[in-house]
């Protein structure tokens, strides 16, 4: 797992010739803040910081100076098999995976307020000529006769759209500029620009 940055999209030229929309990942910042060990705390897992945070309270920094490590602003834990795996403290985290690989990537979509049916569930509206006035783009009846009569939990309807935990799968990996510190991915990465998106493999 790696924690980086989405940067934006751009075209990638494949080696058979063809050109496919990418998107560029930035893991510059991922260092390894801490580790999880069977004896003390009953698993055992890398602790994974990212970013450079704008404001520290002074248990938090108390923290990081024990450790003389780079504060961080984002934290994530990497569950382990083996105690092998566990990475030094202060040590950068490197891509795992290699080109071809497919990969997860997770983070926060793009916060799009209150929506209505047609947007956020891709209903089809109302017909568009004859017999509807005015609620062309409604979402039609919510509820039942007197029995139950009342509207279910979970019922599709209009509200708020985006900025919530979203889970892409499959996605290949193109290109790892080590030099760069980039990851190129094939598609498209749920968020906006400069959001956090974590990449792990399946």
């Amino acid at each position: 797992m790696i924690i980086s940055t989405k940067i934006g999209q751009t075209s990638f030229i494949s080696d058979d010739g063809k050109r496919v929309c990418a998107t560029v990942l930035d893991y510059n910042t991922c260092t390894v803040v801490g580790n999880r060990t069977e004896d003390k705390d009953g698993y055992i897992a890398n602790i994974l910081g990212f970013l450079k945070p704008k404001k520290l309270n002074k248990p938090q920094l108390k923290d990081f100076n024990k450790k003389n490590i780079e504060p961080k602003r984002v934290i994530k834990e990497q569950r382990l098999v083996s105690s092998e795996d566990l990475l030094e403290i202060g040590s950068d985290v490197l891509p795992s995976f290699n080109v071809g690989d497919k990969v997860c990537v997770q983070s926060k979509s793009t916060g799009k307020g209150f929506a209505g049916a047609m947007k956020r569930h891709n209903f089809s509206g109302m017909r568009a000529s004859h017999g509807v006035s005015i609620s062309h783009r409604a979402h039609g009846s919510t509820g039942q006769n007197q029995n139950p009569g009342k509207v279910f939990k979970g019922k599709k309807m209009a509200g708020h759209l985006g900025d919530e935990v979203t889970t892409t799968k499959n996605l290949e990996v193109l290109m790892v500029d080590a030099d760069k510190k980039l990851i190129f991915l094939k598609g498209s990465v749920p968020g906006k620009n400069k959001s956090v998106v974590k990449v792990y493999k399946k």
